[in-house]
């Protein structure tokens, strides 16, 4: 009897649970064993693409060692993300960027959530209701993912014709092996040029970047200019005739202008030996040409005779030479002249 009454509440129990919460309930339930979360978890939200299989209770691990599982799998506010809800161990230490990943313990094993440090850790460390965003996620191949692009390479994948790639290769290189040694040696002293000029290149597409900048800014001047370009080209195509009539009478001009310079040259070359000796002469006179312009430019009172003026009166030095006696041929002897009576002044009275 106590028998058939405890069989009856395990079944009551069981249909309450499947009619209360269905699997979700099955989910809450506690399972033995898995990683101790410790006094005080923590909770972080990790959306994913794809959660695959994964389901409540699996295991969360940091370098293959449990420290939580999951809680809660949820569709995403946008409908298309899966949102993860995470129970891990407080004594867990992550940076703030942390990422997480669906991993599968073996072949055919369970999924678990694998947690784990970027290669540039962010100072802060991952709290509770922390948020891994969708970019930071990822998950690995299914097994049926890697059988189906495998069917697919070995049904139309082209496997079939390895072997005629592989002759047709061959037949390619057979007989050409020295020109192909030639080629690759040239190419790496090619790739090695540009690894030297590697910075030139650099700034040469830098320099680029910044011309098409500008000119993407200058856009609309240009496309301005181009199209008032337009009115000034349709002039040029009304005056071609005359701009063309232009160039031949310059043309014609130009053989007249041959025709001269050619016939004239001896003349040309006559007069300028001609004017050979003038030009040597002007050469020879110096500094003397100036100066007889200045002298030019101030007679009759040069700028010797402006120094003998004082004030109101003019200091004048004559040299008067003596005449030559006829029957000696030497120099008459000298006649004194007569002293000048020196000027009166007079007083004006005040």
């Amino acid at each position: 009897m106590i028998r058939r009454c405890l069989l009856l509440v395990a079944v009551m129990l069981t249909a309450s649970a499947c009619g209360a919460g269905g699997f979700n309930g099955v989910y809450n339930l506690p399972l033995p064993g898995g990683a101790d979360l410790g006094d005080h978890p923590y909770k972080v939200r990790v959306d994913f693409q794809d959660v695959l299989d994964l389901v409540p209770q699996a295991g969360v691990k940091v370098n293959d060692v449990p420290v939580g599982r999951v809680d809660q799998i949820d569709v995403g506010g946008d409908g298309w993300t899966a949102e993860v809800v995470l129970l891990v161990n407080g004594d867990v230490r992550l940076p703030a960027n942390a990422n997480a990943a669906v991993r599968q313990s073996s072949l055919l094993g369970e999924k678990f959530v694998e947690l784990s440090a970027p290669s540039n850790p962010a100072p802060d460390r991952l709290v509770d209701d922390a948020v891994i965003p969708a970019e930071r996620t990822s998950r690995n191949a299914e097994i049926e993912e890697v059988f189906g692009a495998l069917s697919l390479l070995l049904n139309g994948g082209g496997v079939g014709q390895f072997q005629q790639i592989a002759r047709e290769v061959n037949n390619a290189l057979s007989g050409n092996e020295t020109g192909l040694r030639s080629l690759l040696s040239n190419m790496d002293t090619f790739v090695g040029e540009l690894d030297k000029h590697r910075d030139e290149i650099t700034r040469a597409l830098t320099s680029l970047n910044k011309l098409s900048a500008t000119v993407a800014a200058q856009r609309d001047k240009i496309g301005g200019v181009l199209q008032n370009l337009g009115p000034g080209i349709d002039v040029l195509t009304q005056q071609r005739g005359d701009l063309v009539s232009m160039l031949r009478s310059l043309d014609d001009l130009s053989a007249v202008a041959v025709r001269t310079v050619k016939n004239s040259k001896d003349d040309i070359v006559a007069d300028l030996k001609a004017l050979a000796p003038t030009l040597q002469g002007l050469a020879a006179a110096g500094e003397k040409l100036p100066q007889s312009f200045e002298l030019l430019l101030t007679y009759p009172f040069t700028d010797k005779a402006a120094q003998g003026i004082r004030g109101d009166y003019l200091n004048v030095f004559v040299h008067v030479k003596p005449p030559t006696d006829p029957a000696t041929g030497l120099d008459a002897p000298a006649v004194p002249l007569k002293p000048m009576d020196p000027p009166v002044m007079t007083q004006r009275g005040r």
